[in-house]
């Protein structure tokens, strides 16, 4: 099994991610990550990667300013705020030639769900805690 962990990660990446910019309203990336079923977004300004907005970061945002309102009252307070106030920053990335095994060492360690994958500055895929539970059960 351990020569199987060893496989890259391009290999199980998600490649060409969906992404929002800091500057996009919560409405939008609720309504993406809804209808999506996404659950993490990379967030680039100027083409490089500066945060990621998971799906915990949006209903812990909603949540805390949210409660008692009705679903039209949220929404409206959705459009309010901004990715960059509730994305999670600064952002751990791997390369695209990180093993399986040590991106999920770096989520364990790090507690976090996913990985952007850079190649030379760019965002090249995503790979994330399900991408990665699917290759294992696969083996």
């Amino acid at each position: 099994m351990e020569a199987n962990i060893t496989v890259p990660v391009s290999e199980i990446m998600m490649k060409g991610p969906v992404t929002l910019k800091s500057d996009d309203i919560l409405d939008l990336a609720n309504d993406i990550m809804h209808l999506g079923r996404i659950r993490h977004i990379p967030i680039l300004d100027g083409g490089k990667v500066v945060g990621v907005l998971s799906q915990r970061n949006l209903f812990q945002s909603a949540l805390v300013t949210a409660m008692g309102m009705r679903p039209n009252e949220r929404k409206e307070h959705l459009k309010a705020i901004r990715v960059r106030d509730v994305m999670s920053a600064p952002v751990i990335t791997v390369s695209p030639d990180a093993s399986v095994k040590e991106a999920a060492r770096i989520m364990v360690e790090k507690k976090i769900g996913c990985l952007p994958v850079m190649e030379n500055d760019s965002l090249v895929g995503l790979v994330t805690e399900s991408d990665i539970l699917r290759y294992v059960v696969n083996l």
